[in-house]
């Protein structure tokens, strides 16, 4: 069965998501502290992670680095009371996929769990139908690893989190193709609705300043004013 894994130090959230995620049909397990999750995490394998921010010991950005650091790619959530562009900004670098501001509703939290399990089964599944495209797309001194969560510069291994590689994979499974917010939301999150449009954003611009010489003049990943964003095929 599929496992959500918690880790909060707040008692009734533990409750009131175990619950929500239960009825879901999910299996679920919790930790109230980042030592405490670290340790869970490694021997219960969950599906998704639902990381607080906020906790006793170690704060929700530095797990989030730790498990990445460790290769790990579970889809990884944090749960905030704090909403404002910048805590999602050093969530989306720490390697966050999702970000959820507290009070929430049950069936936002269950449906960005729905979406994040069902992209990762058609992950698997492209997996499997993709074996005969190339395994690399370059452009430039770009290059993008098909599947394999890497990216690199020169040659170089790029730091980004695992959701924003796989949307250069996304644009890089049709280079020089334009795709829309929506389209981009869609292939991320499996729902339209079940992602805030204004992490597309924050994704964007920190990719950017990862991979492009000058941000504010990319060359790689760029705008198409009031439509979307595309992958350079050629410099």
């Amino acid at each position: 069965m599929t496992k959500v894994m918690l880790v909060d130090d707040d008692e009734s959230m533990q409750v009131l998501i175990g619950q929500i995620v239960r009825r879901g049909g999910y299996d679920f397990c919790c930790a109230g502290s980042g030592e405490e999750g670290l340790a869970l995490l490694r021997e219960a394998r969950p599906d998704f992670l639902i990381l607080d921010v906020m906790l006793p010991d170690i704060n929700g950005f530095e797990i989030c680095e730790i498990i990445r650091a460790e290769g790990r790619q579970v889809p990884i959530m944090f749960l905030t009371a704090k909403g404002d562009i910048v805590d999602k900004s050093i969530g989306f670098k720490a390697g966050a996929d999702d970000y959820l501001v507290k009070p929430f509703q049950p069936e936002e939290l269950l449906l960005r769990v729905n979406a994040h399990v069902r992209r990762r089964e058609r992950e698997r599944e492209r997996g499997r139908e993709d074996r005969g495209r190339p395994d690399v797309f370059a452009v430039g001194n770009l290059e993008i690893h098909f599947g394999k969560y890497d990216v690199r510069l020169g040659g170089e291994p790029v730091g980004l989190s695992s959701r924003e590689i796989e949307l250069l994979e996304v644009l890089a499974s049709d280079p020089g193709a334009v795709f829309t917010r929506d389209q981009i939301l869609e292939a991320l999150w499996g729902d339209v609705e079940a992602a805030d449009p204004s992490s597309i954003t924050v994704m964007v611009r920190k990719i950017r300043e990862k991979i492009e010489e000058d941000p504010s003049k990319p060359r790689y990943l760029t705008t198409i004013w009031r439509v979307g964003y595309k992958l350079a095929d050629r410099l």
